[in-house]
């Protein structure tokens, strides 16, 4: 082991300043629009240290981490940390009864002991180049979009043809600020990465789905894998005779701890934002999608935990799922009442206001611009009604009842085996085999049947009666209007519900299967309800979208032309952005304060015994008791589990480091409280607010709850406060 001694605020978009805190920054546009403004903040850094071409610096210790979170490497020996959620596939696929590696965490004594998995990856960024020259030339305003589309697809094969990269490396090009610009990534994908340690789920998804997006929050929500290269340390498949990653750099490891207003920069890759929408775009998400999304998951999740509370089976066989639809269902409504809390709305439209007015002084940009505003107002009209029909189908179709979900699955299969016969679906066979194996593994089809009976009730009692699918309310008639018969009806009927049969049909008589599908009630009935939405909803909706989509690049040049003076950071596109702001507690309203970091006292204090959301590890306890925190315990001799920052964070930023002004991993990211999820469309700098694990609970848990020193020895440990 190695140690080195070194009242809430409104923002607007269009500030003359953005706020600290908000924004995802482009690593190579750090010195032009962003150094000054950290280093005010406590940055100790400079710019080369973060993000350079020629040396090592932070950014090449940043792995996109299978493609949908973050991780980063914290030894020279390719160690790599990331949340326990997002390494939890990859620990289950290594659990079995004997063992089982969810309940009980897994440390790898050595490396002889990693274990590989199959598929996983982690992609480095080399250099990012900005081509939007290149891409938009020969692009002008006269082109339709079809042209400037396959205009800009040949510019985007002759930048990718011109980049020189080596053999084992990459080239991607993404559009940023709404295709007003373009730029390049060279990366270098390492696909041997293999499990090291991961804590029991009762430490990593402690407090589970009642604390999702809530703090005071206590999950030690974090895994370790490690990299592997070929023998000459350049990306390989797996192989017995690969060697650990070299890395360019990796974080060093503080363990000084935190303190309110401490900087911290946020290094990842975000999925997707909508920072820049009008304010009718923002009042119809808020105001009519948002309702319509959370009123069927109420429906569908009260229905779900009713069935949990009273079927010990039932909870095992839903509790991922439930997760799942929770999840979101929880972000919407802590969206919707953040904007309402903070008049995001209109806030949006104070901006517009203010841009209207600068368009009136201009005639240039008038001429160019003055409509936008009035046609945003046309277009989201329009798309309203196809819109509410759109998501009350997809909740209902795509996300809620699981026999229909599977119908839709289906169609794919049944598809090849209608257009080109039995020879073309058989090699898909053990796909199909694996699904439905999996599928009806944790499937209750009387669960369902009562989710099913309940939506079927917003279809045909909440979407517009012209975007209804004929067949299916002819379904309705026949069944004398019954809905509960109806439903009764799709499931006794149709052999999808029957598990056992269908697996062995499918066994049996493969092309019977299909034989089969093609007359089967239930999905008849999905696919019809289908095409017809495809027909009356899906495609005109895509339409508008897409004329909205021609008008939001318009907007976001009008706006960086009649601002020139400011900044504005692109929308998360799942590249790689930075994010910076300080450890910070926050208010709402006149009483509620939140403090910004909780201890191991918490844990102990929500601990529940046998509960699968709030147990607690006995050797855990017994720590506790002992107050045996190891170097890991705070200056009061506390152990601290997480705090709060005010980085600017989305989906796509869970696993992402959290760094100290001097370059030094002091957290690990991976939530946000609930009244900050409106920062997807909407950051306030006073309530938004990221949650990280701190790293010395990392360590702890590492080093003396799991004995696991060894790993501990592996790291860098500074102490940058002295």
């Amino acid at each position: 082991m190695k140690f080195t001694f070194l009242p809430i605020l409104f923002s607007l978009f269009l500030s003359s300043s953005v706020f600290a805190g908000e924004g995802m920054w482009l690593p190579l546009l750090l010195e032009q629009l962003n150094e000054s403004e950290m280093q005010a903040m406590g940055m100790k850094m400079s710019a080369e240290d973060i993000y350079s071409v020629n040396q090592g610096s932070l950014k090449d210790a940043i792995v996109h981490f299978g493609g949908f979170c973050t991780g980063e490497v914290i030894s020279a020996e390719g160690l790599l940390l990331t949340n326990h959620h997002c390494g939890y596939e990859q620990i289950q696929y290594h659990s079995s009864l004997e063992h089982n590696y969810l309940e009980d965490g897994f440390w790898a004594a050595d490396q002889t002991k990693e274990l590989p998995n199959p598929g996983l990856f982690a992609t480095f960024i080399v250099r990012i180049e900005d081509v939007s020259q290149l891409v938009l030339a020969g692009i002008s305003d006269q082109m339709n979009e079809k042209e400037r589309q396959a205009a800009i697809d040949k510019n985007l094969a002759t930048a990718k043809t011109a980049t020189e990269i080596e053999a084992f490396q990459d080239v991607l090009i993404r559009p940023f600020y709404d295709g007003n610009q373009y730029f390049l990534f060279v990366t270098e994908t390492y696909r041997d990465i293999r499990l090291v340690g991961a804590p029991p789920s009762s430490i990593g998804k402690f407090g589970a789905d009642t604390d999702n997006w809530e703090w005071p929050r206590h999950t030690g929500d974090f895994s370790l894998f490690r990299i592997y290269a070929g023998p000459d340390g350049k990306p390989a498949e797996y192989s017995a005779d690969n060697i650990p990653f070299k890395p360019r750099h990796y974080l060093p490891v503080s363990i000084d701890g935190v303190a309110p207003d401490d900087f911290t920069l946020v290094f990842g890759f975000p999925g997707s934002t909508n920072e820049y929408l009008p304010a009718v775009a923002m009042d119809q998400r808020v105001n009519v999608l948002n309702p319509i999304r959370i009123g069927i998951r109420d429906k569908s999740l009260s229905i779900l935990n009713k069935a949990m509370r009273a079927d010990p089976a039932a909870k095992i066989q839903y509790a991922s799922k439930q997760s799942r639809i929770a999840n979101a269902w929880k972000k919407w409504i802590g969206e919707s009442q953040g904007i309402a809390a903070t008049d995001g709305i209109g806030q949006r439209k104070a901006v517009e206001a203010e841009f209207t007015e600068v368009l009136a002084k201009n005639p240039a940009l008038q001429k160019d611009y003055g409509g936008l505003l009035p046609g945003f107002d046309n277009l989201y009209t329009k798309l309203l009604p196809f819109a509410t029909s759109r998501d009350y189908v997809g909740e209902i179709i795509y996300r809620n009842v699981e026999l229909f979900q599977m119908a839709n699955a289906l169609k794919r299969y049944l598809n090849i085996y209608q257009n080109n016969g039995f020879e073309a679906v058989k090699e898909r066979l053990p796909q199909l085999k694996d699904y439905l194996n999996s599928f009806y593994k944790d499937y209750n089809p009387a669960i369902d049947e009562e989710i099913a009976s309940a939506l079927l009730g917003v279809y045909f009692d909440q979407v517009n009666p012209e975007h209804q699918a004929p067949y299916a309310t002819d379904q309705l008639s026949f069944a004398g209007g019954n809905l509960p018969v109806l439903t009764q009806v799709l499931f006794e009927k149709s052999f999808l519900t029957k598990g056992e049969l269908a697996i062995q049909i499918l066994r049996d008589n493969p092309a019977g299967f299909f034989q089969q599908l093609e007359g089967d009630y239930a999905y008849q009935f999905v696919q019809e309800i289908l095409d017809y939405t495809a027909k009356m909803v899906f495609n005109p909706y895509n339409e508008v979208n897409e004329l909205i989509g021609v008008q939001q690049r318009k907007y976001m040049a009008a706006l960086m032309q009649a601002f020139p003076g400011r900044r504005f950071y692109p929308d998360a596109n799942n590249t790689l952005r930075f994010t910076y702001g300080q450890v910070a507690g926050y208010t709402v309203g006149d009483s509620l304060t939140y403090n910004f970091s909780t201890y191991l006292d918490g844990v102990v204090e929500k601990y529940v015994p046998g509960d699968y959301e709030f147990d607690v590890p006995a050797r855990l306890l017994e720590l506790y008791e002992e107050e045996d925190y190891g170097p890991y315990a705070d200056a009061e001799g506390r152990m601290p589990v997480c705090f709060l920052g005010s980085n600017h964070t989305t989906g796509g930023n869970s696993g992402s480091p959290v760094i100290d002004a001097y370059g030094n991993l002091i957290g690990l990211n991976f939530d946000r409280t609930w009244h900050g999820t409106m920062s997807d469309i909407n950051y306030d700098t006073g309530i938004c607010r990221n949650i990280m694990v701190d790293v010395r609970y990392i360590l702890f848990l590492i080093d003396k709850f799991a004995g696991a020193g060894h790993l501990v020895e592996e790291m860098t440990l500074v102490h940058p406060k002295g």
